[in-house]
């Protein structure tokens, strides 16, 4: 391992509208092909202001993809193997507080993962492997993000916990308060296992999880028209390509291995000994763990 990392590139997860960026140059769509399977889409590759930037639609072009068939482990496996290091991951989410009310971008810290019927890891039998996600996000993207959002005037709060549900369907009231009493902030339903891979493939992740309306938990809940969302959702997107667009240039001035050790995220992860990996899994992680399998 050497002391400079990777030049950054930037990849950026999220609805079709927000690929939609002026400035962005050299636009071409590849298709990628993973181990893992199909991505969600194939992905935008671009470049703004100098700063190689690549792009996935989570849903696929037109949200065609819901929350639980959506293949996480070749979305990450893809990013990775276009060069990317750093991921900005937006999502649309529904607020567990008065205090985050529709419009509000929540640059969370935490998350807690109630999914279970996703593949949640690239190592398995044959190649085990343990990450740390004591703190699943990188803080040095959210503090870029946080002075992008500061220089734009956008309503953003810096942490905040993302309670993950299953879906498709919505949580119950009764679900929608016992994850108040837990402490969580926002509720949604595509970030995890996404930021889990993330840190077994090495790369640095950051959520933007930007509020659309308030969870079936509040009073008002009910009188939310579909129309009302909308046109948050419209605004959101409109925030957020003007925020990707003013964090680029503070990510970009990266020029080695992420401080927080992202980037190195499986130097003491693997567990199988060398002579007992299985040689076919292995294979399989030839981009997100090629770095420490190599040795």
């Amino acid at each position: 391992m050497t002391d400079t990392g990777c030049p950054p590139v930037i990849g950026v997860i999220g609805g079709s509208g927000v690929y939609d960026i002026e400035g962005l140059t050299d636009v071409e769509w590849k298709k990628v092909e993973t181990p893992f399977g199909e991505p969600s889409d194939e992905i935008m590759l671009g470049t703004l202001a100098g700063q190689k930037m690549a792009f996935l639609p989570r849903h696929g072009r037109g949200h065609k993809i819901p929350p639980s068939a959506l293949n996480f482990r070749a979305n990450i496996d893809a990013l990775k193997r276009c060069g990317v290091t750093e991921i900005l991951s937006l999502s649309a989410v529904g607020s567990l507080r008065e205090s985050l009310a529709p419009g509000t971008f929540v640059i969370v810290d935490q998350f807690i993962d109630r999914t279970f019927a996703r593949e949640k890891s690239f190592f398995g039998s044959g190649l085990v492997a343990h990450v740390s996600m004591a703190d699943p996000v990188c803080g040095r993207l959210g503090d870029a993000l946080m002075t992008a959002a500061a220089s734009l005037e956008l309503n953003a709060v810096r942490g905040g916990a993302y309670l993950v549900m299953e879906g498709p369907q919505f949580s119950t009231r009764a679900e929608s308060n016992l994850y108040r009493s837990w402490g969580c902030d926002v509720i949604g339903m595509t970030n995890m296992p996404e930021a889990k891979l993330a840190r077994e493939a090495e790369m640095c992740y950051a959520t933007v999880a930007m509020v659309t309306d308030f969870d079936c938990w509040h009073d008002d809940h009910d009188a939310v028209t579909v129309d009302a969302i909308v046109q948050v959702l419209m605004a959101n997107a409109d925030k957020a390509r003007a925020l990707v667009r003013a964090v680029t240039p503070i990510l970009g001035e990266r020029d080695k291995t992420c401080s927080l050790g992202c980037h190195t995220a499986l130097e003491s992860a693997l567990i199988t000994a060398p002579d007992a990996r299985d040689p076919a899994l292995a294979a399989k992680l030839d981009a997100v763990a090629g770095r420490v399998l190599a040795g």
